[in-house]
């Protein structure tokens, strides 16, 4: 009876030998993962401060990104082929409509989060309404707004993997792969680089996350006119 080799020896002997095409399904993979999150984040911060104009209409279309995210990732991208066919088209529109909701809700929150004793003082200074948006709200906003795209930048990669069930490319391809052959080393080939990319993304955001906070901004501009009172 043949010995059965060790997973990771028959993961490193897999990478070793299709390393290339690993790399370049994850160029795949965050080409997909980034124009969809893009896409999102055009389309649904504008939505999100035009939200925080018309409050009637928001809880209806919070609550409609809401229902995507309840459709099961699957039987959404089976249904958008009868609109897009199969391909890359049908897995970024999927990536967006499940993108929407941490999007649009963060800057819809961020920017009703800004209190309004900072907004009467703009308005008192005779900033315009787009003025105050552009100098005060988004700026205070910012944080609550990259937490947002932050999530919705980890979700995408997670479920870009399943654009592969439909025709797309990415990582998911070596993972169906090593579902349908069942080697387990194919498998992890396409979601180890899944997750490390999510953890990646997540690592950025949160940086820059961490970097809009105001008292971050505080910390940095006293640090600054510490040093110019130094130098004086």
């Amino acid at each position: 009876m043949m010995e059965q080799r060790p997973l990771w020896d028959l993961f490193i002997t897999y990478v070793g030998r299709n390393y290339m095409r690993i790399l370049n399904l994850t160029g795949e993979h965050i080409m997909i993962s980034l124009i969809a999150v893009g896409i999102t984040v055009m389309v649904c911060v504008p939505l999100g401060i035009y939200l925080t104009r018309n409050e009637k209409a928001a809880p209806y279309v919070i609550g409609l990104a809401n229902v995507f995210q309840t459709i099961p990732s699957l039987a959404l991208l089976g249904f958008l082929i009868f609109v897009f066919g199969i391909g890359n088209d049908n897995a970024v529109c999927a990536l967006f409509l499940y993108a929407m909701l941490p999007v649009i809700q963060n800057t819809y929150t961020g920017i009703r989060s800004v209190p309004r004793s900072y907004v009467q003082a703009a308005r008192g200074m005779g900033m315009t309404d787009f003025q105050i948006l552009l100098k005060v709200q988004l700026p205070l906003a910012r944080p609550v707004l990259v937490a947002g795209i932050r999530v919705a930048m980890v979700w995408t990669i997670g479920t870009a993997t399943l654009a592969s069930a439909i025709g797309g490319g990415g990582l998911g391809r070596l993972i169906f792969s090593g579902l349908s052959s069942i080697r387990n080393e194919i498998i992890l080939a396409g979601a180890i680089p899944a997750t490390l990319l999510a953890l990646f993304a997540d690592w950025i955001l949160k940086r820059a996350q961490d970097y809009f906070n105001p008292s971050a901004r505080a910390v940095r501009l006293a640090a600054r006119h510490g040093a110019a009172d130094d130098t004086d």
